[in-house]
């Protein structure tokens, strides 16, 4: 089981390549990597719709080499898999509604694509561990709790499905030609970088960017069951599964700190020191593809690895308002 001092020997002076680098998840692992002392590429498509940004590796901007590409860009991706030690692949169409409008798109980036990049490793750099980010959202709605790795998979929306082909495409490559490959399927991640200006890639964004500006924010039943993992906490499972021996060809639930919406949204406003929330009813066509109450089983990942993660929702969260008070208009 690896202990701190394999992560700090794996990662120094190691070609690490991250895709989605410039994204929430993708920055935060980067910007942990360059404390390591990795050789970093970042690769992103910087689309407008999904998230990435300059500013969240501002910090080590003149430290790591950034490449602006599609990873459905074939040869793109098979030179700048060149060297590459580590590859963390964290690419994505995140939106479960944008996935339901453009269906295509989601399939190309989600699945195809993924399927194309691991080719190319096969190739390139067949040696090097990768860990795929997966998802919670391939089980569908929970038909029991917690969720452990044995649940069925039903997706409900287009998303899950091709999350789901692009997590399986990561394990066939490992039992069928041998990569090294992982997949952590993540809960609902949040943190410092993540995006705010809409709900593409998390609600609690929009809650945080509401309260941080004096707004009401909705939440939509507020039953529900959720759990909710801090980035740091989720990039140092990123980390130890790729030097984990026991983590090798298997996907893995990643979780954390679970509770209702309505008490999520009631320890948002404590963290903040005010602001309010309306509850409403769900729109149609969120409703149709909501999950219920969702946490996650993860002592698969825990007996694996040694992992556990540390960052409680209100310290969380405090540390989240803290990063998006400073930064607000980045990320507006």
């Amino acid at each position: 089981m690896p202990e701190a001092a394999d992560v700090a020997s794996a990662y120094a002076g190691a070609r690490v390549v991250i895709t989605g680098g410039l994204g929430f998840i993708g920055s935060t692992l980067a910007l942990r990597l360059a404390e390591l002392g990795a050789d970093l590429l970042l690769v992103d498509n910087l689309f407008p719709e999904a998230g990435g940004t300059l500013f969240n590796v501002a910090p080590i901007r003149e430290r790591v080499a950034i490449e602006i590409a599609d990873i459905r860009d074939v040869r793109a991706m098979r030179q700048l898999l060149r060297g590459c030690r580590y590859l963390f692949n964290l690419a994505a169409q995140t939106s479960h509604m944008d996935s339901m409008a453009d269906p295509e798109t989601d399939l190309a980036i989600n699945c195809r694509a993924q399927l194309t990049l691991l080719e190319a490793c096969r190739e390139i750099c067949p040696e090097a561990p990768i860990v795929y980010a997966s998802t919670r959202q391939i089980y569908g709605r929970p038909r029991r709790l917690p969720v452990d790795e044995g649940h069925p998979l039903r997706p409900v929306d287009v998303n899950g499905v091709n999350k789901m082909a692009g997590e399986a495409y990561h394990i066939l490559f490992h039992d069928v030609y041998g990569l090294h490959a992982a997949a952590l399927r993540l809960t609902n991640t949040y943190g410092p970088r993540m995006r705010i200006r809409d709900a593409r890639q998390t609600f609690v964004g929009v809650w945080l960017r509401a309260v941080l500006e004096g707004r009401a924010f909705e939440v939509w039943n507020g039953a529900q069951l959720r759990d909710f993992t801090y980035v740091d906490d989720a990039v140092e499972a990123f980390l130890l599964a790729a030097i984990a021996p026991a983590a090798t060809g298997r996907a893995f639930n990643i979780g954390g700190e679970h509770l209702r919406l309505r008490a999520l949204a009631q320890a948002l406003i404590a963290a903040n020191g005010g602001g309010s929330f309306e509850t409403r009813d769900f729109p149609a066509e969120r409703k149709r593809i909501d999950i219920g109450d969702y946490y996650a089983d993860d002592s698969a990942f825990r007996a694996a690895t040694g992992w556990a993660p540390k960052i409680p929702i209100a310290t969380g969260l405090a540390r989240s308002l803290d990063y998006f008070r400073r930064n607000l208009a980045e990320y507006r």
